[in-house]
């Protein structure tokens, strides 16, 4: 992620934040498209694929739109905040609705219940956070 955040920064310096995210999801979906067709023998045609859309919840799809967010976000923080301090809180922010999610049993996942052991972990991250993205 540091690596990628640092590389979207540099193209969003250069062409506009905008573009840059444009042109690096652009990138992906072509990469995605490859990876379809070259790795995907003797597993599912694609007319099977196609088929199998329609049955997907909405908010499954939600995932492209949050990672342009989340490119973007990056993309806008390593620039301003440094690629160390930047990490550090998507880490934790990503940690945090890991948990969020296991606990609640979000979007069709086992409930996993949070305890005081998890809750200890994660306060003595975002304490580490803290010190890390202090000034």
């Amino acid at each position: 992620m540091a690596v990628q955040g640092t590389l979207n920064a540099l193209a969003g310096k250069i062409v506009g934040l905008i573009p840059a995210t444009f042109i690096v999801n652009l990138l992906g979906s072509v990469a995605a498209g490859l990876l379809l067709f070259s790795f995907n023998h003797n597993t599912t045609a694609l007319g099977e694929i196609l088929q199998k859309i329609p049955s997907v919840p909405f908010y499954a799809w939600l995932g492209g739109p949050i990672g342009v967010a989340i490119i973007y976000g990056v993309a806008v923080s390593i620039p301003r905040l440094g690629v160390g301090s930047a990490t550090t809180g998507i880490i934790t922010f990503q940690l945090l609705t890991a948990y969020a999610i296991d606990h609640f049993g979000l979007f069709g996942r086992e409930h996993l219940p949070f305890n005081w052991i998890k809750l200890t972990g994660i306060l003595l991250l975002a304490a580490g956070s803290y010190l890390l993205l202090k000034k």
